[in-house]
């Protein structure tokens, strides 16, 4: 029973230190998955500023540099934010990126963090698709401790919520993940991972996840309460 007692202190005093501080303007930064950039979060970025936060989209070459190099970059991006607070929404391998930073360089701003479709347990389209000399190409440096579920653990350092999508659509079918429960390129499965906040489902392909209302409505929820809004 002491045993519990302590940990949950200790939980208690992590979450208090990582809370935004009232009335404080409050950043989210934006990281893109593979194969994209920063012009594919502009739609989340106005429905975050309607939610009353700034949003700044962060763009990094996604295959020519290692999750553990880009995560290198965006320390330097929001050093250069100097905000008070910064919260992180990262798609997919933006989210792999998102947690190595927190990981090698841990003293950051406080705020919390939403992923949309990452996976965080290894992505299984990934390992199919670097079969093949082709695929290895496409996907570049974002298997080296990335998208193969290889990075460092999460140690829980602050909140962290995953919206998962379920509209199976997309390139995993191709590579084995059709009849499987996912977003077409990302199963649910490959979305849980010991450490979560919360974790809650919309019905949107991967790509989607970056345009659809709910998944919009979530993050704003959660980077808000640091839970999901499961009341309507």
């Amino acid at each position: 029973m002491d045993q519990s007692s302590g940990d949950s202190g200790a939980a208690v005093t992590a979450q208090r230190a990582n809370t935004p501080p009232q009335g404080a303007r409050e950043a989210v930064v934006l990281v893109h998955g593979i194969w994209c950039g920063p012009a594919l979060m502009a739609p989340l970025a106005t429905r975050l500023r309607r939610c009353g936060f700034q949003p700044h989209r962060f763009g990094y070459p996604s295959v020519r540099r290692s999750p553990a190099k880009n995560a290198a970059l965006l320390r330097d991006f929001v050093a250069g934010l100097n905000a008070p607070v910064v919260h992180f929404v990262g798609h997919s391998l933006g989210g792999l990126v998102i947690l190595r930073l927190l990981h090698d360089y841990p003293h950051q701003p406080p705020g919390r963090i939403v992923l949309l479709g990452t996976p965080l347990a290894g992505s299984k389209a990934a390992k199919r698709l670097g079969r093949w000399r082709l695929g290895r190409r496409m996907l570049g440096r974002s298997t080296e401790q990335g998208l193969y579920g290889d990075g460092p653990a999460w140690g829980g350092q602050r909140a962290l919520g995953m919206v998962a999508g379920t509209l199976s659509v997309g390139l995993g079918v191709l590579l084995g993940a059709s009849g499987l429960p996912g977003d077409g390129a990302v199963l649910l499965s490959e979305t849980r991972i010991a450490g979560i906040s919360d974790h809650i489902c919309v019905r949107a392909s991967h790509s989607g996840l970056l345009f659809a209302p709910a998944a919009a409505k979530q993050i704003c929820a959660f980077l808000r309460r640091g839970q999901f809004d499961r009341h309507t």
